[in-house]
């Protein structure tokens, strides 16, 4: 039988300080039931607002809905991404995301729990790492 979670009918979420710079907002939009492994979520970033570097044992995949951000990965250029774009992360792939230094972003997160898991949080990104140069496209 087909499940209808109503808009507002889960609590939005605080993006907790170890795992996010600045001010983030987490809204579940569904989780696995076994058998299936696959969550989503609207995350809003505002202006300056980050994720830490993590890595997903089996990948990630971001549709960003609104705004401008940028991402990178690991050893990589940091990139602009905007509303429309969807952005996908290969399994253990270390990478960040966020919103500009100017402009709010939100994008819907899409990834597979191995194991119970679905994320592996390292340390922050950097003041520095954060306002590296952004890649042309």
């Amino acid at each position: 039988m087909q499940t209808i979670k109503r808009s507002g009918s889960q609590a939005s979420q605080k993006g907790p300080e170890e795992y996010f710079t600045g001010n983030v907002r987490i809204d579940p939009l569904f989780s696995a039931s076994e058998p299936a492994r696959v969550s989503g979520g609207l995350v809003t970033f505002e202006a300056g607002a980050r994720s830490a570097w993590h890595t997903h044992p089996l990948g990630q995949n971001l549709i960003v809905v609104s705004g401008c951000g940028w991402t990178q990965c690991w050893g990589g250029t940091k990139r602009e991404i905007r509303a429309g774009d969807v952005i996908s992360c290969p399994p253990g792939h270390k990478h960040w995301h966020g919103a500009t230094a100017t402009t709010g972003m939100s994008h819907i997160a899409i990834q597979e729990a191995l194991n119970g898991e679905a994320v592996n949080w390292l340390e922050k990104v950097t003041d520095e790492q954060y306002m590296s140069a952004v890649q042309p496209d």
